[in-house]
């Protein structure tokens, strides 16, 4: 029998175990840390995760594991996360998984804003238009005339609908005026080697994937898909600068943890995360892949929660206006 005495001794450890100072909050992680990233090895995500990982894993004094989970685009890895309740599995999302799908998918498996604990916003990347080799067009205007005279046989892939670079490829087809059919592949790797077998014409890759293909010279550069140039490649012009005003599909990525995380365990891991991507080793790495280190002021969780609803509002007007839906 339960007295009220003994009651309150009760309510008073639960409260204690999950406070900030508490014995949970200090000790976590307890063992091994999965980072589930939602797309294939060798994209873009994936490169970012591997990077991040063991200089992670040693602040936390636990092994920080990646762990692919595929398909959708990227919402059933983002899902397995959302739906757990497991502090010791978090996901690293970016703008597709977390902003982009909840207007492209007719029903998305998860809402970004409520069904996850943002913990930190981490990198930001740039895109760029890339064909097969062996593509006639040059340039960005050779592109656009080319599209559009053969816009019914070319074909451009992607890492999935709903990611990334299928989105940045909708917009550029939106902004050419051009109806392009889209292959979806289980992540950018995949849809890599199809572009350098020649199987599709082109795709709107990351940087950090593109680099070491570009510099091979076995895939052909077109134009940087956004405001800046790449420093790590700064001999490709921006599509700005090529004619089409204005166009940027920058991206963004960040840490997420389950919804209902005590809020300790998310401080302690946004304050891991800032640290390690100041690591000056780790901060090479991710420049040298044309990363960009967001600004400390913008790593927080409470600067996350408002930035994906922001993004998330910032994506939808032109989502639908492409008419691109997913079911």
């Amino acid at each position: 029998m339960i007295t009220r005495r003994s009651a309150v001794v009760l309510i008073a450890t639960a409260a204690s175990v999950f406070s900030a100072g508490s014995p949970l909050a200090q000790d976590w992680p307890t063992r091994p840390v999965t980072m589930v990233i939602p797309f294939a090895a060798g994209g873009p995500l994936d490169a970012l995760g591997r990077i991040l990982a063991p200089r992670l894993g040693e602040i936390l004094g636990q092994q920080v594991v990646v762990e692919n989970v595929t398909g959708a685009g990227g919402m059933i890895g983002a899902n397995r996360v959302a739906k757990s309740a497991d502090s010791h599995t978090f996901l690293l999302g970016h703008t597709g998984t977390i902003a982009y799908n909840q207007t492209l998918y007719k029903r998305p498996a998860y809402n970004s804003i409520t069904e996850f604990a943002p913990v930190s916003l981490t990198t930001e990347g740039s895109y760029v238009l890339i064909t097969r080799k062996d593509l006639p067009p040059n340039n960005l205007a050779e592109f656009i005339a080319y599209a559009k005279a053969n816009q019914g046989k070319l074909q451009y892939g992607s890492g999935g609908a709903g990611s990334n670079s299928h989105i940045a490829c909708v917009m550029l087809n939106m902004a050419l005026g051009t109806s392009i059919t889209h292959v979806p592949y289980r992540g950018a790797g995949p849809a890599m080697q199809d572009l350098m077998g020649g199987r599709i014409d082109f795709t709107c890759e990351p940087f950090t994937t593109a680099i070491a293909q570009i510099q091979a010279k076995t895939v052909k550069p077109i134009a940087a898909l956004s405001p800046a140039r790449s420093p790590v490649l700064p001999q490709i012009p921006t599509a700005h600068e090529q004619g089409l005003t204005g166009f940027d599909v920058d991206t963004w990525n960040a840490l997420l943890l389950p919804k209902g995380t005590p809020a300790a365990i998310v401080s302690r891991l946004a304050k891991a995360a800032s640290e390690t991507i100041d690591t000056p080793s780790v901060r090479q790495r991710l420049e040298a892949l044309s990363q960009r280190i967001v600004a400390p002021e913008r790593r927080g969780p409470e600067y996350l929660a408002t930035f994906i609803q922001r993004e998330i509002e910032r994506w939808a007007a032109p989502i639908k206006a492409s008419g691109v839906m997913v079911d």
